[in-house]
C-alpha cells in the first residue's frame, strides 16, 4: 500500500534518518539536484536497481519526482508495493515544492 506524505513530514524523516528517499527521476535531473540523501531509482529501472537499493522491504521508503503533474514517483510507490515494500510513501508535491520552501538540496551523483 501506498501512502501521501507531506513536506513536513518527509523533512522529519529526512532529520531523524528514518526514511530511504528516492527519486523517481532520470539520472540527469537526479544528478542537478535532489532532496538531501536522496537514492535515484529511475521509473524504468525500478524492478533491477531496488533489490540492491533497497535491500530491506520493511524500511521506510520515500518517492518523489519533480512535481504533482509527473507520475514517475505514484508508479515507482506503486511498483515498489508490488514487490512487497510495505512502508511506502509517495511525496507528489515532490522537488519543486521542496525548493519552493526554501529546503536544501544536494547536487551529483
Amino acid at each position: 500500500m501506498v501512502e501521501p506524505i507531506t513536506r513536513g513530514e518527509v523533512k522529519k524523516r529526512i532529520d531523524a534518518g528514518s526514511a530511504i528517499v528516492v527519486e523517481a527521476l532520470p539520472a540527469g535531473y537526479y544528478a542537478k539536484a535532489h532532496l538531501p540523501g536522496a537514492l535515484n531509482l529511475p521509473v524504468d529501472d525500478v524492478e533491477k536497481l531496488a533489490p540492491t537499493l533497497l535491500p530491506d522491504k520493511d524500511s521506510a521508503v520515500i518517492v518523489y519526482c519533480a512535481d504533482s503533474p509527473c507520475q514517475n514517483s505514484g508508479t515507482v510507490a506503486k511498483h515498489l508495493a508490488e514487490l512487497g515494500y510495505t512502508q511506502v510513501f509517495d511525496y507528489d508535491e515532490g522537488k519543486a515544492d521542496w525548493i519552493a520552501a526554501g529546503l536544501p538540496t544536494e547536487s551529483g551523483n
